[in-house]
């Protein structure tokens, strides 16, 4: 069964496409926490943090990030954010990161 971020990947479901490569897919957040929030996946189905493979797409997250960060003009800074499993925040079970920045980020975030 494929992820809610698969079926964005895959063009079934709308989503707004900021950025793709060969190994991850970027685009904006629907319920966004910040002037500009960011998800970043891969397009391998990877659960999360916990099922990482050895190799495989999840190693061109920071760079994706760092390019990304640099296209949407958050110069002052940014958040990186990774949630794994239901306590640690996590909603989709497909491998992502939240860039978030455009504003002062408090910590500690929550």
């Amino acid at each position: 069964m494929s992820t809610l971020f698969t079926k964005i990947i895959n063009g079934e479901i709308p989503g707004t496409i900021v950025y793709e490569d060969d190994h991850v897919v970027a685009f904006k957040d629907i319920v966004p926490f910040a002037p500009v929030h960011i998800i970043i996946v891969t397009r391998s189905e990877i659960s999360g943090i916990a099922a990482l493979p050895e190799t495989g797409d999840h190693i061109y997250l920071l760079n994706a990030a760092k390019k990304i960060a640099e296209q949407q003009g958050v110069t002052n800074g940014y958040r990186l954010v990774i949630n794994q499993g239901e306590d640690g925040g996590q909603t989709v079970e497909h491998l992502h990161v939240h860039l978030l920045g455009g504003r002062p980020l408090a910590w500690p975030p929550g």
